[in-house]
C-alpha cells in the first residue's frame, strides 16, 4: 500500500511541477474575420507586464500593445480583424522582460 501511494504521489508531483516553456501562436478565423494570438508563460506569483507587438508585410510595427498577465495566471490573447490587414506576412511578437518570442502568419 505504502509503495503505491508512494508512485501515486511521484507521479502527481511530476505532473504539476512541469516547467512550461513560453510559446506563441495566431490562429485565422476567416469566417469570424478574426485573427487571435496567444501567449502561454509559466504561471507567477504577482502581476507580470509584457507587451505585444504586430508587425506588417513591410515590416513595420502597426500595433504595441502592453498587457499584464495576473498573478497566478499563463496565458494572455489579443486580437485583431483580418479585413483592412495588408496582405502578406505578419509577425506577433512577445516581449517579456528580457526575452522575446515571435512567430509568422500569412494573410492572403
Amino acid at each position: 500500500m505504502k509503495k503505491i501511494l508512494v508512485i501515486f504521489c511521484l507521479l502527481v508531483q511530476t505532473l504539476f511541477s512541469q516547467e512550461v516553456k513560453p510559446e506563441v501562436d495566431c490562429l485565422i478565423l476567416e469566417d469570424e474575420n478574426s485573427i487571435i494570438c496567444k501567449y502561454v508563460t509559466q504561471r507567477h506569483e504577482t502581476d507580470k507586464s509584457i507587451t505585444f507587438e504586430w508587425i506588417d508585410p513591410q515590416g513595420v510595427v502597426s500595433r504595441t500593445r502592453d498587457v499584464v498577465v495576473l498573478s497566478n495566471h499563463s496565458s494572455a490573447y489579443d486580437f485583431r480583424y483580418i479585413d483592412g490587414r495588408q496582405k502578406g506576412l505578419w509577425t506577433f511578437k512577445v516581449i517579456d522582460s528580457a526575452s522575446t518570442y515571435a512567430t509568422q502568419f500569412e494573410i492572403k
